[in-house]
C-alpha cells in the first residue's frame, strides 16, 4: 500500500483513495543447484520449502539439479533424464560472475565421488568432482552451500569435510534459520 499516496488521492478526490505500488522484488541474481536422490530424499519437504520461498523472493532466479556432486551435467527436471541434461560448461558460460551460487544438499557421498575421475556412482566421470566444484567457485565468487544435515553431525561424514575444504568452512551453513542468516551474511 502507498500511504502518502492514498492520503494526497483521498484529500483530491474527498472520498477514500487506496493507492498501492508495485510489490518490491530483490533484484539478486541467485543461481541454485539441489542435490536429489539417494541421501537427500528424507530432506525433499524442507528443501522443497526453502526453494518455494526462494522463487517468491528473488526476480532473477534459476535453477539446476545435481546428484550428490557436480559433474560435466546437470539437469532442469528433477527427473534426471540422461538425455536432458544440460552441460555444466553451458551453465558455466551463462551465468555471469554476478550471480550469488548457492548449493543446497547432504554432501554424504562416497569421498571417490568427489576426489577421482571415474568416482560417480551413476556414470563415468571423465574429470573429478572436485574440479567441477572449483570451477563453480571460482565462476561465482559468492558461493554457498547448505547442508540439511544437523551441523553437529558433519564431523562424521568425510566428504562433508571435504566439500567444507573445496567451498570454505564458512561457505557451509545448515539448513536452519540460524544457518541460513550466516549464509546469507557470507554471501553478502
Amino acid at each position: 500500500m502507498d500511504l502518502d499516496g492514498t492520503i494526497r488521492a483521498t484529500a483530491e478526490h474527498g472520498y477514500l483513495d487506496v493507492q498501492t505500488r508495485p510489490e518490491r522484488r530483490n533484484a539478486v541474481k541467485v543461481l541454485l543447484f539441489f542435490d536429489i536422490g539417494g541421501s537427500m530424499d528424507p530432506h525433499i519437504k524442507v528443501v522443497e520449502e526453502l526453494f518455494s520461498a526462494a522463487r517468491s523472493e528473488f526476480k532473477h532466479l534459476e535453477h539446476f539439479y545435481f546428484h550428490n556432486c557436480l559433474y560435466e551435467g546437470v539437469w532442469r527436471d528433477n527427473a534426471r533424464r540422461w538425455n536432458a541434461q544440460t552441460p555444466t560448461w553451458d551453465v558455466l558460460h551463462t551465468y555471469g560472475s554476478d550471480y550469488k551460487c548457492i548449493f543446497v544438499g547432504d554432501a554424504s557421498m562416497s569421498p571417490y565421488e568427489i576426489a577421482y575421475r571415474g568416482g560417480a556412482n551413476e556414470h563415468w566421470n571423465e574429470e573429478a568432482g572436485q574440479v567441477w566444484l572449483e570451477r563453480a567457485r571460482d565462476q561465482w565468487t559468492n558461493h554457498l552451500w547448505i547442508n540439511p544435515v544437523p551441523e553437529r553431525l558433519w564431523g562424521y561424514t568425510q566428504s562433508i569435510g571435504m566439500i567444507r575444504d573445496i567451498f570454505g568452512a564458512d561457505r557451509m551453513v545448515p539448513m536452519t534459520l540460524e544457518g541460513i542468516e550466516r549464509g546469507m551474511k557470507a554471501l553478502g
